[in-house]
C-alpha cells in the first residue's frame, strides 16, 4: 500500500463528502474540497510531474511549501507518480541539488533561484488556485501549468511501495512505509473513521505529513486545517465543521488526539 492507495480509499468510502476544508483566519478565506475535487488537483498534479518534469519511481521532487491544502494536492500527486518528496516545509533550502523539481511558495522563489534547481515551480497558494501576480523571475507558475493536465492519472510505472516516499531532515520513509506509518499513528493517536479532524498549521508543520494528512486518509477521517488560527475562533469553527477532534489543539467538548479520554 502507498499513499495514492490512502487516497483512493478515501473515493471508495465517499468521494461526494468533505475531505479538506481549509481556512486562513489571516484572509478570512474557506476552501472545502471533496475526496473528488481532491483526487482531481493530485491527478493534474501529477499528470504535470509525470508528462513535463519525467517524475516517477527514483525521481526526487522538492516541496518548499507550508501546510496549506495545496500542499496535500502536491504531496499526494508526487506520491501518485511514485517518486520521492524532499520536504523543505521549514525554512531550510539546503540539499536541494538532490532534487529533480522543486515546488516551492512564491515567497520562496527568490532564494531559491540562487540555487539554480534543474526545474523550479512557483505556487500562488491563492484560494481559488490562480496564478502568482507581481513575479518575474524564471519559475514557472503552477496553477497555470497544471490545468491543461488531465483530471485522471495512470503513472507509467505503478508505484513500488519499497521505493523512496518521504526524506525531510533524518527521516526516510518509503512509500510504503508512508502508508504503514500512516495506519499505525491513526491508531495511537485514535483516529476514527468517520472523525472530522481540526488541525492548526503550526501543529502540522511540527508533526509532519504524515500525521496532518496521511494519518486521516488511513483511518477514514476528514481534516480541517486552519492558518494562522485565531484562538477565539476555534471554538465555534468546530462546532460549525463538526469537528469530533483535533490534533494539538483543546477546544472545550471535542477530544484530543493522542490523549487520555
Amino acid at each position: 500500500m502507498t499513499p495514492a492507495d490512502l487516497l483512493a480509499g478515501a473515493l471508495r468510502r465517499g468521494a461526494a463528502a468533505p475531505l479538506v476544508t481549509a481556512y486562513d483566519d489571516a484572509t478570512g478565506e474557506r476552501v472545502e474540497l471533496s475526496g473528488t475535487t481532491l483526487a482531481n488537483w493530485v491527478a493534474k498534479t501529477a499528470n504535470l510531474l509525470q508528462d513535463e518534469f519525467d517524475v516517477g519511481p527514483g525521481s526526487t521532487v522538492a516541496v518548499a511549501l507550508p501546510v496549506h491544502w495545496q500542499t496535500a494536492a502536491v504531496l499526494l500527486g508526487v506520491w501518485s507518480c511514485g517518486a520521492a518528496v524532499l520536504d523543505t516545509a521549514v525554512e531550510d533550502d539546503g540539499g536541494l541539488d538532490a532534487a529533480d523539481v522543486v515546488l516551492a511558495a512564491q515567497d520562496r522563489l527568490a532564494a531559491l533561484e540562487e540555487q539554480e534547481p534543474p526545474e523550479l515551480l512557483g505556487l500562488s497558494l491563492h484560494p481559488l488556485g490562480l496564478g502568482m501576480t507581481g513575479y518575474a523571475g524564471p519559475a514557472r507558475d503552477f496553477a497555470l501549468e497544471v490545468r491543461a493536465h488531465g483530471d485522471s492519472f495512470t503513472p507509467y510505472v505503478p508505484p513500488d511501495p519499497a521505493s523512496p516516499g518521504l526524506l525531510a531532515g533524518g527521516l526516510e520513509l518509503t512509500l510504503g512505509g508512508l502508508a504503514e506509518a500512516a495506519t499505525a499513528l491513526a491508531g495511537r493517536l485514535g483516529v476514527a473513521a468517520g472523525d472530522r479532524v481540526l488541525v492548526d498549521d503550526a501543529t502540522a508543520a511540527e508533526a509532519g505529513p504524515v500525521a496532518w494528512l496521511l494519518a486521516p486518509l488511513a483511518a477514514g477521517a476528514s481534516i480541517v486545517l486552519c492558518r494562522n488560527a485565531d484562538p477565539a475562533a476555534l471554538g465555534g469553527r468546530a462546532e460549525a465543521e463538526r469537528v469530533t477532534a483535533t490534533l494539538g489543539l483543546r477546544i472545550e467538548g471535542v477530544r484530543e488526539l493522542g490523549r487520555p479520554a
